[in-house]
């Protein structure tokens, strides 16, 4: 406390690192845990509207627990036997857009673009772009596969403690403690925009089978799927999503259907994530445009797939956390949203109206 000001900053910076090492460390039990919150919050609403039905708290829980023990299964059929065909014929694909390539190093050469193979090739590599695709829907399903039961498990006891959490909050906090209205702000703002979030990507998950289905690919299903679960990845997720169709679309019908297979996942991102998803979260979200991408780097980072799928929520409840001292609002305005055009920084951290000038 008597030290100086930089030294405090520097023992704030070192405790910062000290302690994402220990969440990347512990990511095998954070992760779980994190996708189980994640569950939870998602089925709240649901046991709420269980229990003002008169179903006992027990029963809701088995309901929704057994909901979504059948949504994950039906998943995990479609997904796995998807996946399984898609990787036998990977081969075969393979050979088929290095044939491809192949083509468009002609296509080049008669337009008189002087090109290498060998360049065009480490640039534009199908064969590996395919062997990621196949690795990562496999790591994915292996890894719901093996923390189903833990996952499930955490998410029983979170729906049951969560009739008894305002209570026990108040309690041993007080009813007039700072936290509880930052506590209800971030429940109401978490639960909005997972509602918005998880509306909006099965939208989007059922346009991209609607079109591929359209085209007549193969796996329709599985990059309907795909494009649901990735549509929840801020400002990537559906561009991540379209790969694999796009190249599939150029392997089993030519360029032309590929380039309409693009086009046509770019005006679903285009026409959800930036004209229908901005106008019905508004400003409830409250994080800056630049902070929701860096999020997204930062906890993909830390815990891999599922931190680049909840980083949103992680980040709120950082930027929560922030607002409920003094010290660091500074912080959770930084990480806000534009707040508009105040005065001085004052009016903006007091939210002070300003005083029009005569």
């Amino acid at each position: 406390m008597n030290s100086s000001g930089l030294s405090r900053g520097l023992f704030s910076v070192a405790a910062f690192v000290i302690f994402i090492a220990g969440l990347r460390a512990a990511g095998s039990i954070i992760i779980p845990f994190l996708l189980a919150t994640f569950i939870a919050i998602i089925s709240a609403p649901a046991m709420i509207w269980l229990k003002k039905k008169g179903i006992r708290a027990s029963f809701s829980v088995l309901i929704i627990v057994a909901t979504v023990l059948c949504v994950i299964w039906v998943l995990i059929q479609i997904a796995g036997s998807s996946i399984n065909q898609f990787a036998n014929a990977s081969e075969d694909y393979q050979v088929r857009l290095i044939a491809i390539n192949q083509e468009w190093i002609h296509w080049l050469e008669d337009k008189g673009v002087d090109i290498k193979a060998e360049t065009f090739n480490q640039l534009i590599n199908p064969a590996r772009a395919m062997t990621l695709v196949v690795t990562t829907l496999t790591q994915f399903l292996r890894g719901m596969l093996t923390n189903t039961f833990l996952i499930l498990l955490t998410v029983v006891f979170l729906l049951l403690e969560l009739a008894g959490l305002p209570n026990k909050l108040q309690i041993a906090l007080g009813t007039d403690h700072a936290s509880i209205p930052a506590l209800n702000r971030f429940s109401e703002s978490l639960n909005r925009y997972l509602a918005i979030k998880s509306c909006i990507s099965l939208v989007t998950g059922i346009l991209a089978y609607t079109l591929c289905r359209f085209i007549g690919l193969d796996y329709a299903l599985l990059w309907g799927i795909l494009a649901f679960l990735l549509n929840y990845v801020p400002n990537i997720g559906s561009i991540l999503a379209a790969v694999p169709p796009v190249m599939l679309a150029l392997v089993q019908f030519g360029t032309a259907r590929g380039i309409a297979t693009f086009i046509g996942y770019m005006s679903i991102n285009i026409i959800l994530g930036n004209l229908v998803e901005p106008r019905v979260m508004g400003k409830g979200l409250g994080l800056s445009t630049l902070v929701v991408w860096m999020s997204l780097i930062f906890w993909g980072w830390v815990f891999g797939p599922v931190g680049m799928l909840l980083s949103v929520p992680l980040t709120m409840v950082v930027k929560i956390a922030m607002e409920s001292k003094e010290e660091t609002q500074w912080i959770a305005i930084l990480l806000g949203s534009d707040p508009g055009e105040p005065t001085s920084l004052s009016q903006a951290i007091t939210n002070e109206p300003s005083e029009e000038v005569d």
